[in-house]
Parts: structure tokens; C-alpha cells; sequence
């Protein structure tokens, strides 16, 4: 354990951030801290209920802190149109008998962050409400981590909420700026990367029929959100969570990336959310975001296999 790289999520339950968590929970490299939530893709209600659920599924007992149960400023629109009105498709589970802590997220992020200066990877799947509140309560915070993986944005435009805007930045663009304008280091996995790294529904569904406890309960909850997808999307399943952690987990599978600094936009009718790169260093700002374009596709889908129990 003293040579494992600490971990700590913060994530907003999902169907999409299920897979990614299982592919945490299935790392021996790393030491999963805890997972610190958000409301995003449903309220924080259901999404500490589904972090919960999912860990009770996969056999891992992880600390799980509540944390925001809105934007900073704006209220937004969630997901459950997508993921389902209690964001694991509506199947009805049996809670889980794992408690919450009554810590708030934005405090365990603080407190990990001093346990283990220099060393946290910090991975946020969701809006980035929890960590722009820690920076609020400690500017230093940016210091104490190691490395931050973001998923989020859309570097060129191409949004999946609005024309120019990506949903976890969307959702809180307030929070995102702070994010954005306060640390110095970022690796971003953003939607237009989750496009070019698909893989074909057939493909998965023989994955999920493995057989496995963790692949027959994600079979479940992700049926409603498959179905939405194939009939929005074509014919390729996309794991925008997943895809962010594998890059956190793997940085060795980043393929190819570049180094800009990137605002977010927090006004305009039709831009609000938007990830703004400067592509050609206009603004004289340093370049403070890693953007991830292009990973080992091989690789990640080794890793959602085994992560679900589909390889031998």
C-alpha cells in the first residue's frame, strides 16, 4: 500500500461514471481514498445513493462524501434524460446498507490534500462544483496535488449540451472557471477525445454478458442509456468517464497530447460553458490544460473488460 499512487474521485453517478469507478475500483496501482460527490448528471441525493450501490456491488468499502446539491450560482439542468431519473436507469435496486460520512466533499478533498502533498491524483468526472468550493475555502490547495485529470469540455466547439458546450462544464461553468483560472496543471479529457475513442455496441454487449456480478448489475442500469445513445449516436458506444479514467490510472496509454491555456466562458446566449483553447497564445496567459487527444484504444478496452470481470 505505501507504494500505491492515492486516488481520490470526485464524480456524480451516472451510468457513465459507474464504469469509470469500476475501473478504479479494479486498479492495484492505486489507493482509492474516497469518492466525493456532486449533483450533475441527477440530484445529490441519488448520486450518493448510486456511489453507494456501485460499491457495495463491486465488494470495496470506500468512504463517500456528500457534497453539492447545486451550482454555484446558476441552477442547471440535469441528466436523468439520458442516465435515467435516479441516473442508474430506473431499475429500482435495493439501496445499499453502506453509509455516507457526514464529512462534506469539499473538506475531504482539502484533508487528502494535506495527507498526501505532492502525491494525489485528483479525478473529477463531473461538474467541477466540490473542487472550485475547496479552492474558495483554500487557495493553496493547487499546490498539495499531484496530478488533476478532468473530464469535461470541448475544445473545439463541438458541445454534446449546447453547440459549444460539454455537460460537466455546463452544468457549473462558474465552477470550472475558478477551477481553470486556479490550477496550473491540468490534463483534460474532453468530449471531442470521448468521440474518437468508441467502441461498437455489439463489442460491448458481449463484454457485459460475461457473467460477472459487476457486469450484470452495469448491464442493468445502463441498458435505458445504451438505447438512447445508439439511437442518437450511430452505432458506437462512448465512455466519457471511462476514457478520462484511464488517462488518470495510465498515463503511460496518453498517445498524444498538447499544452494550451484554456477559459471557460461564463456569459454569452449562446457560449455559456464553453471551453475556450487559445490556440494561437492571443491572450499571453500561460498554458495551464494538457489536452488529451488521442489514447491506446486497445488498451482502454482491455481496461473496461476487466474491469466489469469480462476476460478470463
Amino acid at each position: 500500500m505505501n507504494d500505491s499512487i492515492p486516488l481520490l474521485i470526485d464524480t456524480d453517478p451516472g451510468v457513465d461514471d459507474a464504469l469509470a469507478l469500476l475501473m478504479a475500483f479494479n486498479s492495484p496501482r492505486h489507493h482509492l481514498l474516497g469518492l466525493c460527490i456532486t449533483a450533475g448528471n441527477v440530484g445529490l441525493d441519488h448520486t450518493v445513493a448510486n456511489a453507494l450501490k456501485l460499491s457495495e456491488v463491486a465488494g470495496i468499502k470506500v468512504p463517500v462524501y456528500p457534497g453539492c446539491e447545486r451550482p454555484l450560482v446558476f441552477a442547471a439542468e440535469d441528466a436523468s434524460y439520458v442516465h435515467g431519473r435516479d441516473g442508474f436507469g430506473d431499475i429500482d435496486y435495493e439501496p445499499a446498507h453502506f453509509q455516507a460520512e457526514l464529512e462534506h466533499a469539499a473538506l475531504a478533498i482539502l484533508r487528502e490534500s494535506h495527507t498526501h502533498a505532492g502525491k494525489l491524483l485528483l479525478v473529477t468526472l463531473g461538474p467541477l462544483t466540490n473542487l472550485a468550493l475547496a479552492v474558495r475555502l483554500d487557495p493553496t490547495l493547487p499546490s498539495r496535488i499531484g496530478r488533476l485529470v478532468v473530464m469535461g469540455g470541448a475544445v473545439t466547439g463541438k458541445g454534446n449540451t449546447s453547440i459549444a458546450a460539454e455537460f460537466n462544464i455546463a452544468f457549473d461553468p462558474e465552477a470550472a472557471a475558478i477551477v481553470f483560472e486556479s490550477f496550473p496543471d491540468i490534463i483534460l479529457v474532453d468530449w471531442e477525445a470521448v468521440l474518437r475513442h468508441g467502441f461498437r455496441h455489439s463489442t460491448f454487449e458481449g463484454w457485459l454478458a460475461g457473467g460477472s456480478p459487476r457486469a450484470d448489475f452495469y448491464e442493468r442500469i445502463s441498458r435505458k442509456t445504451r438505447l438512447w445513445a445508439e439511437g442518437k449516436r450511430g452505432d458506437h458506444w462512448h465512455s466519457a468517464d471511462a476514457l478520462a479514467m484511464m488517462a488518470a490510472l495510465h498515463p503511460e496509454y496518453i498517445i498524444e497530447k498538447q499544452r494550451y491555456f484554456i477559459h471557460v466562458e461564463t456569459a454569452g446566449n449562446q457560449s455559456r460553458g464553453a471551453t475556450m483553447v487559445d490556440w494561437l497564445e492571443r491572450s499571453g496567459r500561460p498554458a495551464q490544460t494538457e489536452i488529451v487527444l488521442k489514447l491506446d484504444q486497445a488498451r482502454f478496452e482491455t481496461m473496461i473488460q476487466d474491469a466489469l470481470g469480462a476476460r478470463a
